[in-house]
């Protein structure tokens, strides 16, 4: 069965609007911010099972959520889309979110250092 974000511990994600400003803009196909979407709350189960004690081990975690963005890089091209300033401040916002509300002052460039787009 799927994880939903409403199944999530966190009341702060759980009620979070992920990827907001990429829903409100056409340009970006709904179902590719979806899988984005499910990539961050994806990582917030992560965190939850795995509950990370330091920086480092936070950030392993969150560069396997990167790369994974990396890879719908190629279905945003395809869809006559891409990931571009106003869709990579989105997305950097939202893990800087995750990580402020599992307790943890980050560096949004190291949260998100594997990054291609």
């Amino acid at each position: 069965m799927a994880k939903k974000q409403e199944d999530l511990k966190n009341e702060s994600v759980r009620n979070y609007s992920f990827l907001k400003e990429m829903y409100e803009d056409s340009y970006f196909p709904s179902t590719l911010v979806d899988k984005g979407k499910a990539i961050l709350v994806g990582l917030c189960f992560k965190i939850e099972q795995e509950q990370p004690k330091s920086l480092d081990e936070l950030y392993e975690l969150t560069h396997v959520a990167t790369d994974k963005f990396n890879d719908l890089q190629e279905d945003f091209e395809e869809a006559d889309s891409e990931i571009e300033t106003g869709a990579r401040e989105a997305i950097a916002e939202d893990f800087a979110f995750v990580a402020k509300a599992y307790d943890f002052e980050v560096d949004i460039e190291e949260l998100i250092a594997t990054r291609e787009w």
